[in-house]
């Protein structure tokens, strides 16, 4: 290349910059370019080649700064416009700089004293009143159906005073100012009221989603979200014995608005179908939209270290753009183990639980037989077992126990855990049972809403949070260390176990 066309570049890049003073612009394109004759003892050639050389590196310097430019201003056009797509790629979703505090949350029933006395996690009822506390301008609450008061089961168990005291304090923050939502599912004409009632008497919005007309399910989905800030997640409903008399998880997030406002974003959808007459649109509003998902998660700082978070819903219709299907991310996390796989869920059924007719669903059953043939992966489920489990479910929970024997070598372990019970706590109706949703790996954590059959992901309203996080003392390792307790605790028994050996009517023994 030659000085000449050096100099015409230069002189484009220059003054096509306008973050360059002009003084040295000039400089640039006068002083850097100047043939130095006078002033260094060497011939003409010379001093042109020695010209030549500066003028390169003038131009490469100028060249990456109009890159470096470029680069930013359009980092910063799509931070502003997030919306939009450049060349059909969405763009990466901005890092989370808030220093988010996850913790796991549990309800162990009364009289299950040696799960208390190995507990470092904070009881559901203490997140909860922690999260009221910590109200300052709104509560949004979703929620399959509310019974926070001994009226509703007519039992009168003094175990219920932990829900009544959580109706009571909910009561006092509309009174002082703060904006409390609530979405609950339709509740049948035989279902109890009252505690509603009394929400919308103390001044919170009440909004009922007919989910049942809209997708033939329910809203099954229970989570909280304070100020925009701090949420909880998990299998506890707004229910007395979800707090005293049946075993719970979830997680509680402290201090992450970023998570925290796009849960936000579920809530809405829910506020919205439960007006009127409303159906789900065929392409949701834009402001329903999410940057997050299982192919771009949250960058966070999580307990001090780095993770990945997302949240995915059910069902597939009312995931607006964006947002992953609750069935898509439970696949992923079972596809991508490396490892070992933990799930302790209520019910486990490969097929559609609630529909007329009978109908096979093994999209999830069939992953966990994949893992554990083609990749070699640990698999252990730890399924409930009370009066109410479904007795078709004992069949297909052995079918895939027997994938494991001394020939084949194939790792899949199956366990029932029974909550014990005695006269009077069998008393109380839908109580005593391992209410848990989640599943461990040694790389990701999944903490849903849902049961593992098909209904609860095609036709039920479902929300999951998915963090990846490889070390011990995060999130994951809390829940892993959670599983493995349970799983070697002695409410947890062989598939062949008798219900005379566990003193339980559970239907399956």
């Amino acid at each position: 290349m030659s000085l000449e066309t050096l100099t015409h570049l230069l002189s484009h890049l220059c003054f096509a910059c306008p973050w360059l003073p002009d003084k040295m612009k000039l400089k640039l394109m006068y002083q850097e370019l100047k043939v130095p004759t006078e002033e260094l003892p060497m011939s003409k050639s010379e001093a042109w080649k020695a010209a030549e050389k500066k003028a390169r590196w003038v131009l490469l310097v100028l060249i990456l700064a109009v890159v470096g430019f470029g680069a930013l201003m359009t980092q910063l056009f799509f931070w502003e416009f997030g919306d939009l797509h450049l060349f059909g790629h969405a763009r990466p979703p901005p890092v989370c700089y808030d220093p988010c505090r996850a913790v796991a949350v549990e309800s162990i029933p009364e009289d299950m004293e040696y799960l208390i006395d190995d507990m470092s996690e904070p009881t559901t009822s203490q997140a909860w009143l922690g999260l009221i506390a910590r109200a300052r301008k709104s509560l949004d609450i979703a929620s399959f159906y509310w019974t926070l008061t001994n009226n509703d089961t007519h039992t009168w168990d003094p175990s219920a005073q932990q829900g009544e005291d959580i109706l009571e304090q909910l009561q006092t923050l509309a009174p002082r100012g703060v904006k409390v939502r609530i979405a609950v599912s339709k509740p049948s004409a035989s279902q109890p009221q009252g505690n509603l009632q009394a929400m919308l008497r103390s001044g919170a919005q009440v909004r009922m989603v007919d989910m049942q007309k809209l997708t033939h399910g329910v809203l099954h989905t229970k989570f909280w979200v304070v100020d925009q800030t701090h949420f909880y997640l998990g299998s506890a409903n707004m229910d007395w014995r979800s707090l005293t008399q049946v075993k719970e998880l979830g997680v509680v997030m402290y201090n992450c608005s970023c998570l925290a406002q796009d849960l936000t974003k579920i809530f809405e959808a829910y506020w919205y179908l439960g007006q009127e007459g409303s159906s789900i649109p065929s392409t949701w509003p834009q402001s329903f939209d999410t940057r997050y998902s299982q192919e771009s998660p949250m960058e966070i700082c999580l307990n001090g270290s780095p993770a990945l978070a997302y949240l995915a819903s059910a069902p597939p219709p009312l995931c607006p753009s964006g947002r992953t299907p609750d069935l898509k991310a439970l696949l992923h996390v079972v596809d991508t183990a490396q490892d070992f796989i933990y799930i302790a869920v209520m019910n486990y059924l490969p097929a559609m639980e609630y529909t007329h007719t009978r109908r096979f669903w093994p999209a999830i059953d069939d992953r966990l037989r994949r893992a554990a043939y083609e990749r070699g992966i640990k698999v252990r489920l730890l399924i409930s077992c009370w009066g109410h489990s479904q007795p078709s479910m004992r069949a297909f929970l052995h079918s895939l126990a027997a994938l494991r024997d001394n020939r084949t070598h194939y790792d899949i372990q199956v366990k029932l855990f029974v909550v014990p019970a005695d006269e009077t706590q069998a008393r109380i109706p839908y109580a005593r049972v391992n209410h848990n949703k989640y599943m461990v790996t040694e790389r990701v954590v999944y903490v849903g809403t849902s049961n593992w059959s098909g209904s609860y992901f095609t036709e039920t309203a479902g929300t999951s949070l998915l963090v990846t996080q490889n070390e011990q003392e995060s999130l994951r390792g809390q829940l892993e260390d959670i599983f493995l307790r349970d799983w070697n605790s002695p409410y947890s028994h062989d598939l062949n176990a008798t219900a005379d050996s566990v003193g339980n009517a559970c239907r399956l023994l």
